[in-house]
Protein backbone atom coordinates (compact mmCIF):
# COMPACT_ATOMS: atom_id res chain seq x y z
CA UNK A 1 0.00 0.00 0.00
CA UNK A 2 0.61 3.62 -0.66
CA UNK A 3 0.56 6.26 1.47
CA UNK A 4 0.64 10.26 -0.02
CA UNK A 5 -1.58 13.13 1.94
CA UNK A 6 -4.03 13.77 -0.97
CA UNK A 7 -4.57 10.16 -0.82
CA UNK A 8 -4.09 8.09 2.35
CA UNK A 9 -5.04 4.67 1.26
CA UNK A 10 -4.17 3.43 -2.27
CA UNK A 11 -3.20 0.22 -3.61
CA UNK A 12 -0.86 0.05 -6.97
CA UNK A 13 -0.91 -2.67 -9.73
CA UNK A 14 1.88 -4.84 -8.10
CA UNK A 15 -0.10 -4.90 -4.55
CA UNK A 16 -3.09 -5.82 -6.31
CA UNK A 17 -1.47 -8.67 -8.05
CA UNK A 18 -0.74 -10.15 -4.58
CA UNK A 19 -4.00 -9.78 -3.30
CA UNK A 20 -6.49 -11.35 -5.74
CA UNK A 21 -5.75 -14.43 -8.18
CA UNK A 22 -6.43 -12.33 -12.02
CA UNK A 23 -4.00 -11.78 -14.44
CA UNK A 24 -3.82 -10.42 -17.97
CA UNK A 25 -5.91 -10.19 -19.81
CA UNK A 26 -8.54 -10.34 -17.27
CA UNK A 27 -6.58 -8.63 -14.56
CA UNK A 28 -8.73 -5.15 -15.40
CA UNK A 29 -8.15 -2.46 -12.67
CA UNK A 30 -5.27 -0.62 -12.33
CA UNK A 31 -5.34 0.51 -8.96
CA UNK A 32 -7.69 0.97 -5.92
CA UNK A 33 -7.85 3.70 -3.97
CA UNK A 34 -10.08 5.62 -1.12
CA UNK A 35 -9.92 2.41 0.60
CA UNK A 36 -12.25 2.61 3.45
CA UNK A 37 -11.97 -0.94 5.29
CA UNK A 38 -14.95 -2.93 5.42
CA UNK A 39 -17.29 -0.06 3.88
CA UNK A 40 -15.55 1.64 0.40
CA UNK A 41 -13.26 1.73 -2.28
CA UNK A 42 -12.61 3.21 -5.94
CA UNK A 43 -11.22 1.22 -8.16
CA UNK A 44 -9.12 2.88 -11.29
CA UNK A 45 -9.21 1.62 -14.85
CA UNK A 46 -7.45 3.43 -17.53
CA UNK A 47 -8.97 2.45 -21.13
CA UNK A 48 -7.18 1.88 -24.10
CA UNK A 49 -7.17 0.95 -27.70
CA UNK A 50 -4.62 -1.81 -26.84
CA UNK A 51 -7.76 -3.79 -25.00
CA UNK A 52 -7.83 -7.39 -26.14
CA UNK A 53 -11.95 -6.94 -26.59
CA UNK A 54 -11.42 -3.83 -28.55
CA UNK A 55 -10.87 -6.33 -31.23
CA UNK A 56 -13.86 -7.85 -31.30
CA UNK A 57 -16.56 -5.12 -29.61
CA UNK A 58 -16.21 -3.40 -32.27
CA UNK A 59 -13.15 -2.57 -34.83
CA UNK A 60 -15.26 0.03 -36.17
CA UNK A 61 -16.66 1.68 -33.18
CA UNK A 62 -14.91 0.43 -30.05
CA UNK A 63 -17.03 0.10 -26.74
CA UNK A 64 -15.86 -1.22 -23.70
CA UNK A 65 -18.14 -4.52 -22.67
CA UNK A 66 -20.65 -3.92 -20.14
CA UNK A 67 -19.91 -7.35 -18.64
CA UNK A 68 -16.43 -6.12 -17.94
CA UNK A 69 -17.37 -3.20 -16.53
CA UNK A 70 -19.10 -5.31 -14.19
CA UNK A 71 -15.96 -7.04 -13.65
CA UNK A 72 -14.05 -4.19 -13.04
CA UNK A 73 -16.86 -3.16 -9.87
CA UNK A 74 -15.87 -7.08 -8.66
CA UNK A 75 -12.54 -6.82 -8.85
CA UNK A 76 -12.26 -3.48 -6.83
CA UNK A 77 -14.62 -5.84 -4.47
CA UNK A 78 -12.24 -8.49 -4.39
CA UNK A 79 -9.47 -5.49 -2.95
CA UNK A 80 -11.85 -4.18 -0.72
CA UNK A 81 -12.42 -7.60 0.82
CA UNK A 82 -8.64 -8.52 0.92
CA UNK A 83 -8.27 -5.48 2.67
CA UNK A 84 -10.63 -5.54 5.22
CA UNK A 85 -10.10 -9.61 6.03
CA UNK A 86 -6.63 -9.17 5.79
CA UNK A 87 -3.48 -11.38 4.52
CA UNK A 88 -5.44 -14.50 5.32
CA UNK A 89 -7.45 -13.53 2.17
CA UNK A 90 -5.00 -13.11 -0.28
CA UNK A 91 -4.98 -15.14 -3.30
CA UNK A 92 -8.91 -16.45 -2.74
CA UNK A 93 -11.29 -16.80 -5.33
CA UNK A 94 -14.25 -14.51 -5.54
CA UNK A 95 -17.00 -16.05 -7.18
CA UNK A 96 -20.19 -13.97 -8.80
CA UNK A 97 -23.33 -15.55 -7.45
CA UNK A 98 -25.89 -12.69 -8.46
CA UNK A 99 -25.79 -9.25 -10.59
CA UNK A 100 -28.78 -7.03 -10.23
CA UNK A 101 -30.25 -3.80 -11.40
CA UNK A 102 -27.37 -4.09 -13.48
CA UNK A 103 -27.52 -0.45 -15.93
CA UNK A 104 -25.48 1.05 -18.83
CA UNK A 105 -26.37 4.86 -19.34
CA UNK A 106 -23.21 5.42 -21.93
CA UNK A 107 -20.62 3.99 -23.62
CA UNK A 108 -16.80 4.00 -21.77
CA UNK A 109 -14.44 4.24 -24.39
CA UNK A 110 -10.70 4.37 -25.28
CA UNK A 111 -9.00 7.20 -23.84
CA UNK A 112 -11.34 7.22 -20.49
CA UNK A 113 -10.16 6.73 -17.48
CA UNK A 114 -13.14 4.80 -15.07
CA UNK A 115 -13.58 5.07 -11.35
CA UNK A 116 -15.54 2.45 -9.63
CA UNK A 117 -17.26 3.38 -6.96
CA UNK A 118 -17.64 0.20 -4.74
CA UNK A 119 -19.31 -0.07 -1.82
CA UNK A 120 -19.99 -2.92 0.61
CA UNK A 121 -24.23 -3.58 1.39
CA UNK A 122 -23.78 -6.24 3.84
CA UNK A 123 -21.52 -9.34 4.85
CA UNK A 124 -22.01 -12.31 6.61
CA UNK A 125 -19.72 -15.12 6.50
CA UNK A 126 -18.35 -15.66 2.87
CA UNK A 127 -21.02 -13.98 1.11
CA UNK A 128 -20.67 -10.35 0.84
CA UNK A 129 -22.86 -7.78 -1.20
CA UNK A 130 -22.16 -4.51 -3.02
CA UNK A 131 -23.35 -1.78 -5.30
CA UNK A 132 -21.00 -0.20 -7.67
CA UNK A 133 -20.88 2.63 -10.39
CA UNK A 134 -18.46 3.08 -12.74
CA UNK A 135 -18.02 7.06 -13.43
CA UNK A 136 -15.91 9.03 -16.46
CA UNK A 137 -15.22 12.56 -15.18
CA UNK A 138 -18.24 11.85 -12.79
CA UNK A 139 -20.64 11.01 -15.46
CA UNK A 140 -22.27 7.87 -14.73
CA UNK A 141 -21.99 5.03 -17.16
CA UNK A 142 -22.67 2.00 -15.83
CA UNK A 143 -24.27 1.08 -12.05
CA UNK A 144 -25.24 -2.61 -10.31
CA UNK A 145 -25.74 -4.61 -7.18
CA UNK A 146 -24.12 -7.93 -6.79
CA UNK A 147 -23.56 -10.63 -4.80
CA UNK A 148 -20.15 -11.93 -4.20
CA UNK A 149 -18.90 -15.32 -2.21
CA UNK A 150 -15.31 -15.75 -1.23
CA UNK A 151 -13.87 -19.12 -1.34
CA UNK A 152 -10.37 -20.68 -0.99
CA UNK A 153 -8.81 -21.60 -4.85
Amino acid sequence: MTENPSNPRSIDINRIVQMIPHRYPFLLIDRVSDIVPDESAVGLKNVTMNEPFFQGHFPSRPIMPGVLIIECMAQTAAVLVVETLGASAEGKLVYFMSVEEARFRKPVIPGDQLKIHVKKERSRGNVWKFSGQAKVDDQLMAEATYTAMIVDN
